[in-house]
């Protein structure tokens, strides 16, 4: 985990995400991107020259009305010293009864982070650490691309206005396969995801596509995310 450590210690310098004092809250699905952001973040905690604090939030969207199992992350939080809550929703009855949607991620995404935004608060968090890395950004970068005919992609700080809540991606110069590395060779627990279309997504279409353009131009992620950098595009 040290190597990841310094890429994050790398992206809060760089974009400022972490002040002294700050209440930093990390939204944990329970997935291995998620849980290495919480295991970076609580290793920087020890010597980042800006003391900061850490509260772990899980949103469980309860697939099939059955609860998923947290308590491995739940553990990992108490050994670290770090509050954790979890938070028991009706998110996939809505997404995929409810509302039926044939494409759920979407919705899915902006209802998580509305229910992770007001629990951040509840917390007493001005910030809230979410879980994406370069491949993300490279990917998002090219669905809005293709999807919407724009050139952007999220942001590494975001401030929400009217929330009074900034967002911040301190894993943004990580590439996914080296978090995966990292969670495997710590032995940090990983939640399964029982989400009915994990798999079959159009990131997942996007991450084949990329996967075929590294063969012919390698290190196409980094590419677009200097590409980023160098036309400050969305902050980067």
């Amino acid at each position: 985990m040290h190597q990841l450590a310094g890429l994050v210690r790398r992206a809060a310098e760089q974009y400022q995400m972490i002040a002294a004092g700050d209440r930093v809250a990390v939204g944990v699905s329970g997935g291995k991107d998620s849980v290495a952001l919480l295991a970076s973040l609580a290793s920087l905690r020890g010597y980042y020259p800006q003391p900061f604090e850490l509260a772990a939030l899980i949103v469980d969207p309860c697939f099939d009305g059955i609860e998923s199992d947290f308590s491995s992350v739940e553990a990992l939080c108490a050994l670290w010293g770090i509050p954790c809550v979890v938070k028991r929703t009706k998110l996939a009855e809505v997404v995929f009864e409810t509302r039926g949607e044939k494409n759920p991620c979407s919705l899915c995404a902006r209802m998580r982070r509305g229910i992770l935004h007001d629990m951040a608060k509840q917390q007493g968090c001005g910030k809230l650490a979410l879980g994406h890395h370069l491949d993300d950004a490279a990917e998002t970068f090219l669905m809005n691309l293709f999807d919407g005919a724009a050139l952007g992609s999220f942001s590494p700080v975001t401030y929400l206005s009217r929330k009074d809540l900034t967002l911040i991606r301190p894993m943004i110069f990580a590439r996914e396969a080296d978090i995966a590395r990292a969670v495997r060779r710590a032995g940090l627990p990983v939640v399964e995801n029982r989400c009915p279309v994990d798999g079959r997504t159009e990131r997942e279409r996007v991450k084949r596509l990329l996967d075929e353009l590294d063969a012919a131009y390698p290190a196409v992620r980094e590419k677009i995310l200097h590409a980023l950098q160098k036309s400050r595009i969305c902050g980067y």
